[in-house]
């Protein structure tokens, strides 16, 4: 069994892989979106070195199909019910609390500033922004929940979900495991020996931009502003 003896282990997708293999993945996928204080977890990274372990996950908590391309395909399809139920549970509770949350103190989880952000997102890209938002760190998290909040259409929301959920998790999960494939076979290179260096490929290529637009493009604190988003949220909870 693995320990965690750091927060830097705790954005190692392959420590939650060995520790818990196929159930823990479901629960990090379903808890980035569904519990909102997920956010700090390996979500991206995870399903691509899910990707290359999945004939192994799949193997271990079911027994081999026979096929790698089953094994992946049911990992990925698991893995896509998870995130789509996570962002209905977000979904729901934002629309219970509405307006409160805005109210609510920041703590080490929960950063206000993350659902405006999130609203901002929202705001500039319509209902596109709930299948976009699945490949965005941070703004998956939060991006369910804002949709709650300004009471987004139940069955838009519900289709969006499910477009971006199975986007999403086929698309890194079957990248890792066929990359892999196609690196041992052309380079003779072995990805499993090389998890550190693609994780930060992976975090930097997922979060660098995020973190650019936050710091440098986001607006500077405007409370008049904010207490416009919240009046409006506020009108249509009447």
């Amino acid at each position: 069994m693995e320990d965690i003896n750091s927060w830097k282990d705790l954005l190692n997708p392959e420590l939650y892989i060995k520790m818990g293999g196929f159930w823990l993945i479901l629960f990090i996928i379903f808890a980035e979106t569904g519990l909102f204080v997920g956010f700090f977890l390996p979500g991206d990274s995870l399903l691509f070195v899910s990707g290359i372990y999945a004939v192994d996950i799949i193997k271990e908590t079911f027994g081999s199909t026979g096929t790698d391309f089953l094994d992946t395909t049911i990992l990925a399809t698991a893995v896509a019910i998870a995130a789509i139920v996570g962002n209905q549970v977000g979904y729901w509770f934002g629309r219970k609390t509405g307006p409160a949350l805005y109210n609510k103190k920041d703590t080490m989880l929960f950063k206000k500033k993350y659902l405006y952000q999130a609203h901002d997102f929202f705001e500039k890209n319509g209902a596109l922004a709930i299948i976009m938002a699945r490949f965005l760190p941070v703004v998956r998290t939060f991006m369910p929940i804002v949709a709650g909040i300004v009471k987004m259409d139940k069955k838009q929301f519900v289709r969006d979900n499910v477009i971006g959920g199975i986007l999403w998790s086929f698309i890194l999960i079957f990248a890792g495991h066929y990359l892999d494939k196609l690196f041992m076979d052309q380079f003779g290179i072995n990805l499993k020996e090389k998890l550190e260096f693609i994780i930060i490929i992976i975090v930097l290529v997922t979060t660098v931009p995020v973190i650019l637009k936050f710091v440098f493009g986001a607006p500077k604190e405007n409370p008049k502003l904010e207490d416009e988003v919240l009046d409006d949220l506020i009108d249509k909870e009447k």
